[in-house]
């Protein structure tokens, strides 16, 4: 499977929802043929260079990404498009080629969903605390479309669980890529279970 790439200074994670300004052309026409196709791109996360595009300088990205669907597309001006779209599958990259617009393409194969694990009575806290962080944004006022996940909400599943906060907690880059990587969603959500531990949560609401 051929796909393009996005490779960003962020993590998506599958179902996690990541809105974007696309100026540079090469991601104007990406993104523009992913709308009226309706086919997804790669995002992978930068490990080296920059998400502008400048001259002579090496970029380095993570052999393994995200399918990012499109759920909503505007375009603001000719050279500006807002987009909000969704993690899908994971990928993991066997081949790269970059165009002559510098656009990377790759060869991807797709990795299976996680299974659909039900927490364990001794990970239920943590599926509590997102549990209370919905309901904060609700209680604030804020609309579903502007909640930072998208429903259905599911805290009973390991893996939906420890996504969402793989998302929201303060991870450096190599943190995100290696609790994206763990195949055992119970696994991902015994490590952000213990990264929890003791740490307070602060909420950020939209337009703060």
């Amino acid at each position: 499977m051929m796909i393009p790439l996005f490779p960003l200074g962020t993590t998506l994670f599958p179902d996690g929802l990541l809105p974007l300004k696309i100026f540079e052309l090469r991601y104007l026409e990406m993104t523009r043929q992913a709308f009226e196709k309706g086919t997804p791109f790669g995002v992978v996360s930068l490990e080296r260079g920059s998400e502008v595009r400048v001259p002579e300088q090496e970029v380095v990205f993570s052999p393994l990404g995200v399918m990012a669907h499109l759920l909503d597309f505007e375009e603001i001006e000719p050279s500006l498009y807002f987009i909000r779209c969704q993690g899908g599958k994971r990928f993991q990259i066997q081949e790269t080629q970059k165009q002559a617009n510098g656009l990377w393409m790759a060869e991807v194969e797709e990795i299976e969903p996680d299974e659909f694990i039900a927490l364990p009575p001794e990970l239920e806290e943590a599926a509590n605390k997102l549990g209370r962080v919905i309901v904060s944004f609700q209680n604030h006022g804020v609309r579903a479309k502007d909640m930072p996940f998208s429903q259905p909400y599911r805290l009973d599943d390991c893996g939906w669980v420890a996504n969402r906060w793989c998302e929201m907690l303060p991870l450096n880059a190599s943190q995100k890529q290696h609790l994206l990587g763990q195949t055992n969603p119970r696994l991902r959500l015994d490590l952000v279970s213990e990264i929890l531990d003791g740490l307070q949560i602060s909420i950020q609401f939209p337009n703060e």
